[in-house]
């Protein structure tokens, strides 16, 4: 490897041993000079990330079920946490550049063709739900109810098949009360009176953005980037911790955290509905120095900031859950399980604790109830144009994804005591904050969640708003639109794949067979393989084999870029009229 090159020497020139700043160095054959000496195993580590090889592969064992041969396989782990696996990480972030910049300036609609028409065994399953559907009713209507149990397993038969025939979704909710229309509570939509009005338009089927002509006649298509952070919690230092703690407003900050991905839902409806399109968009959430999230995003097409910033001046969001005010339980005085009543219950006196649907009937029946939490955007709204194919759309577009590998508490390092503070102030608060309706911290406010039972823990619920490494980002962190590319995660892999071996001249082989029949026997037989298994070598023995593939890959690929290149140039330097005779 050739070693960096270091402040005040020429890059030929070869330093030396490195040594602290003003140390002697080591005695040769000393423990310091051993010490000093690099690792072996951590210097393949190092050169297996370089040249992209899984840190820590997930081994598989294929049985050839025709002639009982056994292959051990090491496929990549997958992971997008650069902690865990860099090599794996770095490919998901440049697969989600990829996917960013293939969407981003699109001249024409990722998604043009309409559905397929359905089948007649389709329309025949939907048919006979209808028929079941009648029967129910009749049933009901004739007060035959022992008969409904019956249709309604006949009916549950009917959907499986529908979804195993390939229609999407459901013909019908399902009649068990809580998840059909007629069980669901209904709040009012009145916008509320301290939020603007917004216009409201049709929202027509397109998703690119206006074409503009300048003066000379060219025409271009612009897009934008658009940045959407929370509201102030109170004055921050530049360091982004309070400049008085006290003061400032951790349970809302926590609260804001949980609902954040409801909020920036509830904008991009919003703002289709105010500019008349099908707007696309596709962004990271990421949380800002004061450990607030905040989303940025690339927007194909344009729109006025204006627009954008009426928008998310009117866009809220309202959490009608029971109130949570103020904790009716400590984490040293907690409710306990009563197996009798089968029921959570006061420590003291021994009475049960508000059902979740008698606490959401007591909020139904309060003419004057007020949702127990309302999110909203602050006032910094960035928004800035972006023309395609310049060196500023490429700069934004590592500006978006510049922490998608980091997980929320390592994008920004605590690196005083202050900031560790501030980061254990909001993680106390999350830890206490209700992340859904099955919650164990509900009994911290008094109230017995959705579904409750005995093995819940308070201060414990396993959500992913709750750990210390979320900063309660509890969502996709990745937030990309249904009609952005027209391409999912496997699509822009296979892209990727065939340009390198349309580059080596490598034939595609079992991609170009015809589709495997799912009725056909299988081939192989898959199984979990274990460290310790006496046929599976040594992970560093399957290292050493993974890097030298990829080093040849690696220059295979690079000689067939230089051949392209080369066969390129030359074809740049004959004259026109011998092009055109070729």
């Amino acid at each position: 490897m050739i070693a960096p090159t270091l402040p005040g020497l020429t890059p030929d020139t070869t330093p030396a041993e490195p040594t602290s700043a003003g140390a002697a160095p080591p005695a040769a054959g000393s423990r310091a000079a051993r010490l000093a000496l690099p690792m072996s195993r951590q210097v393949l580590k190092e050169m297996a990330a370089e040249y992209g090889v899984c840190l820590r592969p997930v081994t598989l064992r294929r049985t050839d079920l025709s002639t009982g041969q056994t292959e051990v396989i090491d496929l990549p782990c997958g992971t997008t946490r650069e902690d865990k696996c860099s090599p794996c990480a770095k490919r998901a972030r440049r697969l989600r550049q990829t996917q960013i910049r293939e969407g981003w300036h699109r001249t024409d609609e990722p998604n043009p063709f309409a559905p397929w028409p359905a089948s007649e065994e389709q329309r025949d399953l939907v048919m006979l739900r209808a028929h079941l559907e009648f029967a129910r009713e009749e049933a009901q209507r004739s007060a035959q109810f022992d008969q409904v149990p019956g249709i309604d397993q006949a009916i549950a038969e009917v959907e499986e098949a529908i979804a195993a025939e390939g229609l999407r979704g459901q013909v019908a909710p399902p009649h068990d009360g809580e998840g059909s229309a007629g069980g669901r509570r209904k709040r009012s939509t009145k916008r509320r009176q301290d939020t603007p009005d917004l216009p409201r338009k049709k929202v027509e089927p397109r998703t690119v953005g206006q074409v503009y002509t300048a003066p000379d006649g060219t025409q271009h298509r612009p897009s934008m980037w658009l940045s959407l952070t929370l509201d102030s919690y109170g004055r921050v230092l530049p360091d982004g911790t309070p400049v008085d703690p006290d003061s400032y407003d951790y349970r809302r900050a926590a609260w804001d955290a949980v609902h954040f991905a409801r909020l920036l839902d509830r904008f991009w409806q919003n703002l289709r509905r105010c500019v008349g399109w099908n707007v696309q968009y596709a962004g990271c959430v990421e949380p800002q120095r004061r450990l607030a999230p905040h989303a940025h995003f690339a927007i194909r097409g344009t729109i006025p900031r204006a627009v954008l910033r009426q928008v998310a001046a009117a866009t809220y969001h309202q959490v009608w859950w029971p109130p949570a005010d103020e904790l009716v339980y400590s984490l040293d005085r907690l409710p306990v399980w009563d197996n009798d009543a089968d029921a959570w219950v006061d420590p003291d006196t021994r009475e049960p604790l508000t059902t979740w649907a008698d606490a959401l009937d007591l909020l139904d029946a309060d003419p004057d109830a007020q949702p127990v939490h309302v999110v909203r955007f602050g006032r910094q709204v960035h928004a800035e144009g972006v023309t395609p194919g310049t060196v500023h759309a490429e700069r934004t577009i590592g500006y978006i994804t510049k922490y998608i590998t980091k997980s929320a508490a390592d994008c920004h390092k605590a690196e005083t005591n202050r900031q560790r503070n501030h980061l254990e102030r909001l993680w106390q608060q999350l830890r206490v904050t209700p992340c859904n309706e099955r919650c164990a911290n509900w009994l911290l406010y008094g109230v017995q969640p959705k579904k409750a039972h005995g093995r819940l823990q308070a201060g414990r619920c396993k959500g992913k708003v709750h750990q210390r490494a979320t900063l309660g980002i509890g969502g996709r962190r990745i937030l990309v639109s249904r009609d952005w590319s027209g391409k999912t995660l496997a699509d822009h892999r296979a892209d990727a794949r065939a340009w390198v071996r349309r580059l080596l001249g490598v034939s595609t082989g079992a991609d170009d067979a015809d589709p495997v029949d799912q009725g056909d026997a299988p081939v192989y037989a898959w199984e979990m393989a274990r460290p310790d298994d006496p046929d599976i070598p040594p992970l560093q023995h399957r290292m050493l084999r993974a890097l030298s593939q990829r080093a040849q890959w690696k220059a295979a690929l690079r000689a067939a870029q230089d051949r392209a290149a080369a066969s390129s140039s030359d074809v740049s330097a004959v004259p026109s009229d011998r092009k055109e005779s070729r």
